[in-house]
């Protein structure tokens, strides 16, 4: 317990014991009826509790006066005090003055630090030339810190100890006299760090665009090897589906090589060109194709057999779907195809399945498909003809590739093709040959090929004429 404490409680006891003892002795001078100054007995236990008031009163104050000696220095000092303290008070008021002002440049140095740092953290993480200027200013930092959390400690000081104000005051000057050098040299150093960071930033933006573009190529290499995955997985199927086939066919030459084959796999069984204009008509088209089918293939199986069975096999979703894709308006070539091989004398359902592509235009007359160049005087009549049927051969495959679907080929008759090769032998230096579109060539064909010898670009022969 605290002298203060103990000094409460006396006063309190000793204040109690007085108002105790006035009490008595008031209650006695009552009933003795005792007079005092010759008043009355009623007015003299009035002055005897006045007393006793008067009494407690003297006595805590001498206890306080006794006991305190900042009480006694303040009720004797009191108008020193006052002066005492309006001088602090005075000097506390420019103290704050001081500090506020003070407050405002440490910030002010506090955001130059801040910037420093964050400064600081950029090129520390990217030049290693620029390290010594950081710890540098890394040091004046925490210089400026520990300078910062010293004036902290003297304001602090100067709050609780209003005597030493004044004092603490001119060394806040000084201090920020010298934090302001401090400021102008971390300014400088900022300056020179700004200098090598623009420098480093011009060198690091050129390496981002050397990375930019190998990433780009990383990126271009990245989505090719994607592609070549998915060809190797599209690849890696077919193979699969290629290895059933292989099993089919192999099942199937097995059958061939016990028989005569009659119907081969995805041979035509019928075909042909239709344009619908009346849905109601489509029906009666495919019917009439798979009437043509069946027809064809009782024929392969069983010739010289009449009959009027129904033998081929298709289901009727397939039927269905033929129908609703022709039923547009527009020309479509149309082929029933068989779906398996099929031997002589075999009684059994064929199988066929329908195929439907547009009917468009390939070529046009003069459209040239293949061309190839000799030099007749220096070849026989029999490498001529050679070079002239690998010319066909290469026009017929690439028609195929274009769309051609029919094997309706037509070339120039015999007697032009001999009187075209016997034109060719009176050249006696080299020539180019071309094989021509005769027609307008459609899907569904036929296609009926021309050739022409074409000399420093002129056309010198030709099969037609």
């Amino acid at each position: 317990m605290s002298s203060g404490y103990i000094l409460i409680l006396a006063v309190l006891i000793l204040g109690g014991v007085i108002a105790t003892l006035g009490d008595r002795i008031g209650t006695r001078v009552g009933k003795a009826r005792l007079s005092l100054f010759n008043l009355r007995p009623k007015k003299t236990a009035v002055v005897v509790t006045i007393l006793t008031g008067i009494l407690i009163s003297a006595s805590t104050l001498g206890i306080l006066l006794v006991a305190n000696r900042q009480f006694r220095d303040m009720i004797l000092n009191f108008e020193v005090i006052q002066r005492r303290l309006r001088r602090a008070n005075t000097d506390l008021d420019q103290a704050k003055a001081e500090l506020g002002k003070t407050a405002e440049q440490k910030e002010n140095v506090e955001a130059e630090l801040n910037k420093s740092q964050v400064e600081r953290g950029k090129v520390q993480a990217q030049l290693d030339r620029v390290k010594n200027s950081l710890k540098d200013a890394a040091a004046l930092q925490r210089a400026t810190e520990a300078r910062r959390a010293q004036v902290e400690q003297q304001r602090n000081v100067v709050q609780a100890q209003l005597l030493s104000v004044s004092q603490q005051a001119l060394a806040l000057k000084s201090e920020i006299l010298e934090l302001e050098s401090e400021q102008k040299q971390l300014t400088a150093q900022r300056d020179e760090v700004k200098a090598q960071i623009a420098a480093r930033d011009q060198e690091i933006e050129e390496r981002s665009k050397i990375i930019q573009q190998r990433d780009r190529d990383i990126a271009a290499r990245d989505t090719v090897i994607t592609q070549r995955e998915e060809r190797l997985r599209a690849l890696e199927d077919q193979q699969v589906l290629l290895a059933r086939e292989v099993d089919k066919l192999e099942q199937e030459a097995q059958r061939l090589r016990l028989g005569t084959p009659a119907i081969l796999r995805n041979q035509v069984l019928a075909s042909g060109v239709v344009r619908i204009t009346n849905p109601q008509a489509s029906n009666q088209a495919v019917d009439a194709l798979l009437r043509e089918a069946n027809r064809v293939a009782q024929s392969a199986l069983q010739p010289g057999v009449d009959g009027n069975g129904q033998i081929l096999r298709i289901t009727r979703s397939e039927v269905d779907q033929l129908v609703r894709q022709i039923s547009d308006g527009r020309d479509y070539f149309v082929r029933i195809l068989a779906a398996a091989n099929y031997l002589l004398g075999e009684k059994t359902e064929v199988t066929v399945f329908a195929d439907v592509v547009r009917n468009e235009v390939i070529y046009r007359p003069g459209d040239v498909l293949a061309t190839t160049s000799l030099d007749p005087s220096k070849m026989t009549v029999t490498e001529i003809q050679d070079r002239i049927n690998k010319l066909v051969a290469a026009s017929i495959f690439r028609a195929k590739r274009a769309g051609l679907l029919s094997d309706n080929v037509q070339v120039s008759r015999i007697q032009a093709l001999i009187q075209f090769i016997d034109g060719l032998r009176q050249y006696d230096s080299s020539i180019e040959i071309r094989a021509i579109a005769g027609d307008v060539t459609y899907t569904a064909g036929p296609m009926r090929l021309e050739l022409i010898a074409v000399q420093n670009g002129q056309t010198v022969l030709q099969t037609s004429r």
